[in-house]
C-alpha cells in the first residue's frame, strides 16, 4: 500500500526577507548627500536635480537638501534635492 510519509519542516521554508523597498525619506524632510531616497525595482520614480540612481535602481541625494517630488510629463514622478538657501 503507497504510503506519504509525515513530513512537515523540509516541506516548508520556502519563505523569502522582505526587501524593504519603498520611499525612505519623503517630500519636505532634509537629507545629507549619500542618504536613500527611494528603494525600488525599476523606475517608479525618477532622479531629477541633485539625485542620482543605482545600478539597482535606488535614488540617493548628491547634496544635503530638502526632498521634492514632482509629477512631470505622462505623469511621470520626479525626485529632486534642493539645497536649502
Amino acid at each position: 500500500m503507497a504510503h506519504k510519509k509525515g513530513v512537515g519542516s523540509s516541506k516548508n521554508g520556502r519563505e523569502s526577507a522582505a526587501q524593504r523597498l519603498g520611499v525612505k525619506i519623503f517630500g519636505g524632510e532634509k537629507c545629507v548627500a549619500g542618504n536613500i531616497i527611494v528603494r525600488q525595482r525599476g523606475n517608479r520614480h525618477y532622479p531629477g536635480q541633485n539625485v542620482a540612481e543605482g545600478k539597482d535602481n535606488t535614488l540617493y541625494a548628491l547634496t544635503d537638501g530638502v526632498v521634492c517630488f514632482k509629477k512631470g510629463r505622462r505623469d511621470r514622478s520626479t525626485v529632486s534635492v534642493l539645497p536649502e538657501a
